[in-house]
């Protein structure tokens, strides 16, 4: 079983790769039509699927329990649907 010290490493990690995504995500906001751009959710599609591998290995190895773990993935979730939003409200036509 890991210890504290490993587990809150382990956390910071997928925090860290979370901002890491968001970053990314956010960089493509400037340069693409998201709302309309396959691009951008193919992206999000396989940096949301790296993701999840990446919390399921920490909660098998007791890196992270799983509450934490579905938490995780589900801010990150919730974090790319509010950048989606953003951009769609951007890009809609004004009436």
């Amino acid at each position: 079983m890991a210890d504290l010290s490993e587990r809150q490493n382990a956390r910071k990690a997928l925090e860290d790769d979370a901002e890491n995504i968001i970053r990314l995500v956010g960089k493509q906001q400037v340069s693409l039509c998201l709302s309309q751009c396959p691009a951008f959710e193919e992206v999000v599609d396989t940096q949301m699927f790296g993701y999840s591998k990446e919390v399921t290995f920490a909660i098998r190895t007791s890196m992270v329990d799983s509450k934490t773990g579905h938490n995780l993935v589900r801010d990150l979730e919730k974090r790319l649907n509010e950048i989606y939003n953003e951009s769609f409200e951007k890009q809609r036509p004004k009436k």
